[in-house]
């Protein structure tokens, strides 16, 4: 059995464990026994916890949470435990071998639901980059095709689970690096709500672009991973509304008959992305007409506002600026421009430069945008909006990673990546499904955004694709 267990989802695994099928030391050893076999394919991992993992399965005070024993993977990148090495994909902080001083408040939440971390995996410096390739670590190799990206900025865990190390992985998404990832690795990825889970101690307001969650290789599991670890804390300036019933009983659930706007080209441009990744589009939205949905060419005019890439980038650059400021207090010393990666420099003195009003008017300017966003749905009566999660399928390693030429690949990624951004301004839900693949067999999702707070009408309409297109027998080239 043991053989076959990088084959199910978590919430399989954890039926196991709860029908005493398997206990969790033997969930995690065998996880572990893959992770070994993977890591030298595909470069996920950048610190392993095998024997903390060990101890914590065989432990009696092991959280009976809804996945007991199922194990796990930390972004290396805001999320883990105290004492526990977090190196936001920085060599200078891996030189450093720097430590979390307290557990963050959704690594809690994942212990508290029983899950058993095994690792971490492998991020972009600071999380800047649409691929996984630091010069800290080295790249991270899609297994569906080594020679490709993973996507980024999630891109070790999205690499991991789609190998099979383990069913689920933590992961961040501040310009679409949760759902980039999960398109380019064939897996779920939802971004969720600002304000739907505590990013504490990190500040929400300070950091409001980010999220964090995880990439799933089930709906189900995105679902009852999410009631597991969402809400907030009473010291988080942003609170999303509660849903009326858990998202598990979403799955399944007829979510009624929704009118879905579709656009499969670069809204302010007109320009068209590549053909696979319509193609795929355009699957997805055939498969929602005949789930009973009405599906047409239409999407919010805001979209179309070019002065919006202005105000992610002005974010985008203070939060490089800041992130390079608070590594250096880490560190007790300022950094310079040796101790970085050659792009993290130029945004960081590029946010440097940002005075107090520009910041203050590129925060207005979100909330602007999330206004004008919001009344697409509320006003205009628009349920879903579908669109590519990917401007092309996933390119070579060494394409959007330029060391030597710093914005040519940062160019580049722009262009891969057309669609996601806009929800992390608004801090609307978006989610990514692998509805479709090229000729030669690699992943490409699609993109569905909803209005804020809305998760539930993802996962429901997440789930009847999944019934129509399942995609759970699909294997990569490399899988433990």
């Amino acid at each position: 059995m043991t053989d076959d267990l990088g084959l199910l989802d978590a919430t399989a695994q954890a039926e196991l464990v709860r029908n005493g099928e398997l206990s969790p030391t033997e969930l995690v050893a065998a996880a572990i026994a893959r992770a070994e076999k993977i890591q030298p394919q595909i470069n996920a991992l950048t610190t392993e916890r095998f024997d903390r993992a060990r101890d914590e399965a065989a432990s009696l005070e092991l959280p009976d949470g809804p996945f007991r024993g199922v194990p796990f993977l930390f972004k290396d990148l805001a999320c883990g435990y105290e004492g526990e090495p977090c190196y936001d994909g920085m060599s200078v902080l891996k030189d450093a071998d720097f430590r979390l001083p307290q557990d963050t408040v959704l690594a809690s939440r994942f212990r508290a639901a029983g899950l058993v971390t095994i690792g971490r995996t492998n991020t972009p410096e600071l999380g800047i980059m649409p691929t996984t390739e630091p010069l800290s670590y080295g790249p991270t190799r899609n297994p569906w095709d080594p020679t490709r990206t993973p996507g980024g900025s999630s891109g070790g865990s999205a690499a991991a689970v789609a190998a099979g190390m383990t069913p689920f992985a933590h992961a961040s998404d501040g310009g679409g690096s949760i759902r980039i990832p999960a398109a380019c690795c064939g897996l779920v990825g939802l971004k969720t709500s600002r304000g739907r889970i505590s990013v504490a101690p990190s500040g929400d307001l300070a950091r409001p672009l980010s999220v964090q969650f995880a990439v799933t290789r089930s709906v189900r599991d995105c679902a009852a991973l999410l009631d597991a670890v969402a809400g907030s804390e009473p010291s988080d300036m942003v609170h999303a509304p509660a849903p009326l019933r858990p998202y598990r009983e979403e799955v399944g659930a007829n979510p009624g008959r929704l009118r879905i706007g579709l656009c499969t080209t670069i809204p302010t441009t007109g320009e068209p992305v590549d053909a696979e990744c319509v193609a795929a589009t355009e699957l997805g939205a055939k498969l929602l007409e005949q789930a009973g949905h009405t599906v047409e060419f239409a999407h919010p005019s805001v979209l179309e506002d070019g002065g919006i890439s202005a105000t992610f980038l002005a974010m985008w650059n203070g939060m490089a600026a800041s992130n390079v400021a608070r590594a250096g207090r880490l560190l007790g010393r300022e950094l310079v421009e040796a101790d970085v990666e050659p792009l993290t420099w130029f945004l960081a003195q590029s946010g440097g430069k940002t005075s107090a009003v520009e910041l203050m008017d590129a925060q207005f300017a979100i909330q602007t945008v999330s206004r004008r966003l919001a009344a697409w749905w509320d006003v205009d009566g628009w349920d879903l909006l579908l669109t590519p999660t990917i401007g092309s399928p996933p390119p070579k390693l060494g394409v959007l990673m330029t060391p030597d030429e710093p914005l040519k690949g940062f160019a580049r990624g722009a262009g891969f990546v057309p669609f996601t951004p806009i929800f992390n301004v608004s801090g609307q839900p978006a989610i990514s499904i692998p509805i479709g693949t090229t000729a030669s067999g690699v992943p490409i999702g699609i993109h569905i955004a909803a209005a804020w707070g809305r998760e539930d009408l993802l996962i429901a309409v997440a789930a009847q694709l999944e019934t129509a297109a399942p995609w759970s027998e699909r294997r990569p080239q490399i899988h433990g």
